[in-house]
């Protein structure tokens, strides 16, 4: 049976001997759970997008920014959303990671998120 890390592909981030675990942890398991999520963030961002700001397409570059970053901080929903398609591809051992230090690991995968979508929502 195939579990969820084989899913995923993994990045070659150098390890650096003064990475804290949570750093280790984003770069060994968060990076590449983003990355095989990244269609649904984009499918996902674009949905609500469109239904906000139904203009969306027709703002300028630095107002779609400001619009990702603002909807990804202030919509509970939109962003409990993102962080369970995110912590819902973890393995057992790798969940009781993040929830030893969720509020951490929240920060670091929105803020992830929020530069993948706006590095490729157009």
């Amino acid at each position: 049976m195939i579990s969820k890390s084989d899913l995923r592909t993994p990045l070659s981030i150098p390890i650096n001997e003064a990475s804290t675990p949570a750093e280790r942890f984003q770069n060994q398991v968060l990076r590449p759970v983003l990355k095989l999520q990244n269609d649904l963030y984009i499918s996902l961002f674009s949905n609500y997008a469109s239904r906000q700001a139904p203009a969306f397409s027709s703002l300028t570059t630095e107002k779609k920014h400001l619009l990702i970053e603002q909807s990804l901080q202030k919509d509970t929903v939109l962003k409990n959303t993102l962080i369970g398609i995110s912590i819902g591809m973890l393995t057992g051992e790798e969940l009781e990671t993040y929830i030893s230090d969720s509020k951490t690991f929240n920060k670091r995968i929105l803020a992830m998120i929020t530069e993948r979508i706006k590095s490729q929502v157009k």
